[in-house]
């Protein structure tokens, strides 16, 4: 099936849109009447760019916070861990894959923020069609509508693109596109989207990303290009081969100066996602670093653990105030094993395998103290929310290289420059999290790629994949590359009453409102799926 992207959003009729102009909401009514009563404003009327930014936000409402990925993949593939029995049993979801009162909601949250974002940056094409002065925006709102579609199909597996975005014209049940057909049409669309920006013109504003910046703008591209082709080695290793060429040839990320995100602005209303969550007296308290993620870095000797993980002070009280910062020394540093609870039975956490016993006495005790949380930068409310890296691009190229792809350098100095990278994106949250010059250097000089075998090449790079992405709260692509690579080797959790038979789940099902809303497309869907909407299937790149 071919699939071309040739549709835009005609504006007034979709399902609502929200102008994020002078604070005013409109309803789908009121979207009707733009169109048609020329006292009230209209595309002619405003600026195409304004949809730019509630494009980029809604996009890091699907990855980030509560909408799923911190509640999902954060304990999936165990970057955190939680006890998840008091306030928070929330948590399950991630922790032991058991259900909580809203995961039908949490799990379609990704899917409606995702397609919120396309449908805005469609607007722009739509506003811009047949207008000059609007090229580099419309390439860059192709390039946002891409990747929102690459997130929602690597979370679920065959999605509508071809029809999607088209119910003013009467197409409000889409035909679900394969992952296959898809990624061969994201990929030929970003080819050209990318090819389309011009740095001779003029950027896009109210860009929160790259503040218009059309040469950033293009590097992203190219690595968004190189992400999307190595998802296929398994599947289409020419297509992922010849993808990530030309990603590599066009020019991914050349520093950390590069990297992709958006710093929050809490007092204009716009909090990091995954801030607001450990700001919540509960998740606090309960969610802590994985033992799998902190027995890598101590492995490591990573700088990075004294930046993101401090033991609490002793005590019950002590563990639940915000105030007091905890003990930040690496030695020190203890995850918490994914799977335990505080409820007496077998799965306690005092029955854990070198439990170290709590901290307090009486009513002040706590059988968790000891174990590492997340610092005070992952709290700060102004925190960037990280989108793509270039440590992320430079594990990549390293990877392509150890498969023999026809790009620059050797695996092991990608790889180099990829701790490099990781360490000093650190620095985006704020100065206490930056890493001087010389411990950088110490590190990488002190971890090369082991280049003894393919094998132990890609192990190392995958690792630090994970490690680095996690390090980072980008949990959705920890997990999607854990998926395509089988690194690092993850225990499953098996708790009683999980939703995935007791292995870590490999997709999220469709929102429930699917079935009854496009019922005919979705059980087409649901029927190519191996093993049907289940949390076990797997979409079609991650093959076994």
């Amino acid at each position: 099936m071919k699939i071309q992207y040739n549709h835009i959003l005609k504006p007034g009729r979709l399902a609502c849109l929200v102008l994020m102009l002078s604070f005013v909401t409109f309803s789908c009514e009121d979207l009707g009447e733009l169109n048609i009563d020329p006292t009230r404003s209209s595309p002619e009327n405003f600026d195409p760019n304004f949809f730019l930014s509630s494009c980029q936000w809604n996009y890091l409402g699907a990855t980030t916070g509560y909408n799923g990925p911190i509640l999902f993949q954060s304990g999936w593939v165990q970057i955190l861990a939680s006890t998840t029995t008091l306030g928070a049993n929330y948590y399950s979801n991630m922790d032991k894959y058991v259900p909580s009162t809203n995961t039908a909601n949490y799990q379609q949250g990704g899917w409606n923020s995702g397609y919120r974002s396309a449908t805005l940056a469609n607007q722009i094409l739509f506003d811009t069609e047949g207008k000059t002065g609007f090229e580099n925006l419309r390439a860059v709102a192709k390039i946002m509508v891409i990747l929102n579609m690459q997130h929602i199909s690597d979370v679920y597996g065959d999605i509508p693109y071809a029809q999607a975005l088209q119910a003013v014209d009467g197409l409000t049940r889409p035909e679900y596109d394969t992952q296959e057909a898809l990624y061969q049409a994201l990929l030929k669309d970003l080819e050209v989207a990318v090819n389309s920006l011009d740095v001779s013109k003029k950027g896009p504003t109210a860009d929160l990303i790259y503040n218009g910046d059309v040469a950033k703008w293009k590097k992203f591209g190219y690595s968004l290009m190189l992400r999307m082709a190595m998802r296929l080695v398994k599947v289409s290793p020419a297509t992922a081969k010849s993808f990530a060429e030309k990603a590599a040839a066009g020019g991914t990320f050349a520093s950390a100066v590069d990297d992709a995100y958006v710093k929050h602005d809490n007092v204009n209303g716009y909090t990091n996602g995954n801030a607001g969550p450990l700001n919540t007296a509960s998740d606090f308290y309960e969610v802590r670093w994985s033992k799998t993620l902190i027995d890598y870095l101590k492995s490591k000797n990573d700088p990075r653990l004294r930046i993101i993980a401090e033991v609490p002070q002793d005590g019950l009280a002590a563990n639940n105030n915000f105030a007091l910062s905890g003990n930040n020394v690496p030695t020190n540093q203890l995850g918490l094993p994914n799977g335990f609870d505080m409820n007496g039975g077998a799965t306690d956490i005092t029955n854990s395998p070198g439990y170290p016993g709590g901290t307090g006495a009486g009513p002040d005790a706590t059988k968790i103290g000891k174990y590492s949380r997340p610092t005070a930068i992952y709290r700060n409310v102004n925190a960037p929310a990280f989108i793509l890296t270039y440590a992320e691009t430079e594990l990549l190229l390293a990877e392509a290289l150890v498969r023999g792809f026809t790009v620059t350098g050797t695996a092991a100095s990608r790889y180099s420059n990829a701790l490099r990278g990781a360490l000093v994106s650190m620095g985006q949250y704020g100065a206490s999290a930056a890493i001087d010059e010389a411990t950088v250097n110490a590190y990488v000089t002190a971890n090369p790629l082991d280049v003894s075998s393919s094998a132990n090449s890609l192990k190392m790079i995958n690792e630090q994949y994970w490690a680095t992405t996690g390090l980072l709260f980008n949990f959705v692509e920890a997990w999607n590359n854990w998926k395509r690579s089988n690194h690092p080797v993850l225990t499953p959790v098996k708790f009683t009453g999980n939703f995935s038979n007791g292995t870590i789940p490999r997709r999220q099902p469709y929102p429930t409102g699917e079935a009854g809303q496009n019922a005919d497309a979705y059980l087409k869907a649901v029927n190519r799926i191996a093993g049907g909407d289940l949390w076990t299937s797997r979409v079609w790149w991650d093959s076994m």
